[in-house]
């Protein structure tokens, strides 16, 4: 009788045992599953705020380019030192006009020197004698000896005894008007020498 309480004690005590291995094991499985799952929301959290980080970049690019657009790739813009500072601070006809003022001043003087001095666009030949000045509701082109200017038409404004200028309010420009002031303004630099050493 002995015998046989040990022999059925005894797969009763090892089937125990082996519940508990199983059910230990089933926990460890558990714990180890939700691991990853912690894991992967964390992924997935990171992965979501780069992808708003990216949109948002992205955003900002499309912004620029909506800018930039309405210059064309051939502008004379887009080699100058005029570019970043112009097209950075305006858009529309603005943009268009002073694109058309660096390609005029560029087809009459192609050794010209363009630069930001005096925080603004400035084109130099023998000195400066011209410039670009931005406004809200205009766009002024203006000459260092504009003073000194023929001007039959009576269209060169300012108070100054040496610069006038003239305010653009559209893209399109008195071609020969503006030719003329600027062929002007580059003689007298050949002849008096540099302006702001006077």
């Amino acid at each position: 009788m002995k015998t046989i309480a040990r022999t059925i004690e005894e797969p009763t005590a090892k089937k125990a045992a082996k519940k508990k291995t199983a059910k230990k094991t089933t926990a460890k499985k558990t714990a180890s599953a939700k691991k990853p799952a912690a894991k992967k929301t964390a992924k997935a959290t990171t992965a979501s705020a780069k992808k708003t980080t990216a949109k948002k970049t992205a955003k900002k690019a499309a912004a620029k380019k909506t800018t930039t657009k309405k210059v064309p790739k051939t502008s004379p813009l887009k080699t100058t030192p005029i570019a970043e500072f112009v097209l950075d601070r305006l858009s529309g006809w603005q943009a268009e006009a002073v694109e058309a003022l660096c390609a005029l001043v560029l087809s009459e003087a192609p050794e010209a020197t363009q630069a930001i001095k005096w925080s603004q666009p400035v084109f130099e030949l023998g000195g400066p004698f011209a410039f670009i000045r931005l406004a809200a509701k205009h766009v002024t082109f203006g000459f260092w000896r504009g003073a000194d200017l023929k001007d039959p038409r009576g269209v060169l404004e300012g108070e100054g005894d040496r610069m006038k200028h003239i305010k653009l309010r559209s893209a399109t420009l008195d071609e020969p008007l503006l030719r003329g002031f600027i062929r002007q303004a580059i003689k007298l630099n050949a002849t008096r020498g540099d302006p702001t050493r006077r």
